[in-house]
């Protein structure tokens, strides 16, 4: 696991999703984040830095790497930050270590739910079919553009320089490990309900013009969770932080400096 992070009270885990292993640094980079916060970064298994693993990794022993990660830089809690697929992995973490999580800030979570949930999974399965006999480039661009919107690849280009080749690079991370740990898990209202902590929802503007399922999984987290607030990010798709960092930085900043961690 290759791992980055600044000294600084107020300690934030950062969770990336799928394909674009830096996908959150243009968000640390904006100076009410950078400044302010003790930043936890780090390559999930099989991205950027880390090593690949040998066997498929699930969602829980995902979040099991946070746990050990915060257990060895000696932090008892932390806010927890996670986007897409990451979402997922900081939902699992609150359910397994309760008293790590002191709030939770899920950037369009990777949730397959509701009436979208069979088209979602039809697509998952597809793509780790397709990766076997398909060109792994136009693969993730595929995949990208479906999320991202049209013309995505300028602007990516532009706040990550290098990132798209380094997606498919991870490609098979993506579709022979993050789909089928996905697939596998399970999350829904019942679990959501056993989530106490403060949270923010955290969508964008642009998404469900591309891709319906964004808005349904939405209003859903939004009724499960006792304590949860949701936000809409202007001028952003499902790349929120790499299309709309300054935006989301203060959205997330407002809702923290409401939820300092006391020591």
């Amino acid at each position: 696991m290759h791992t980055t992070y600044t000294v600084r009270e107020n300690p934030l885990l950062l969770i990336h999703g799928a394909f674009i292993a830096d996908a959150l640094m243009p968000l640390v980079r904006e100076p009410t984040v950078d400044e302010k916060y003790r930043l936890i970064l780090y390559h999930r298994r099989g991205y950027g830095k880390s090593s690949h693993p040998k066997t498929l990794t699930s969602i829980a022993e995902q979040a099991a790497d946070c746990t050990n990660l915060l257990d060895h830089l000696d932090i008892p809690h932390a806010h927890i930050l996670g986007h897409s697929l990451g979402a997922c992995i900081a939902l699992q973490l609150a359910l397994e270590d309760t008293d790590v999580v002191h709030t939770l800030a899920l950037l369009e979570p990777a949730l397959i739910v509701g009436s979208s949930g069979p088209a979602s999974r039809e697509s998952l399965e597809q793509g780790w079919q397709r990766f076997r006999n398909e060109d792994p480039e136009k693969l993730v661009d595929e995949f990208l553009e479906a999320r991202y919107g049209k013309g995505y690849r300028t602007a990516l280009d532009q706040v990550l320089p290098g990132a798209f080749e380094q997606a498919v690079a991870d490609a098979s991370t993506v579709f022979e490990q993050d789909a089928p740990a996905l697939l596998a898990w399970r999350f829904g209202e019942a679990e959501a309900s056993r989530i106490r902590q403060p949270v923010l929802v955290v969508y964008g503007s642009e998404s469900v013009a591309l891709w319906a399922r964004f808005g349904e999984t939405q209003q859903l987290i939004l009724k499960w969770f006792p304590n949860i607030e949701g936000f809409l990010l202007l001028g952003a798709a499902h790349g929120l932080q790499l299309q709309n960092p300054p935006g989301m930085a203060e959205a997330l900043t407002g809702f923290w400096s409401l939820h300092p961690i006391q020591w």
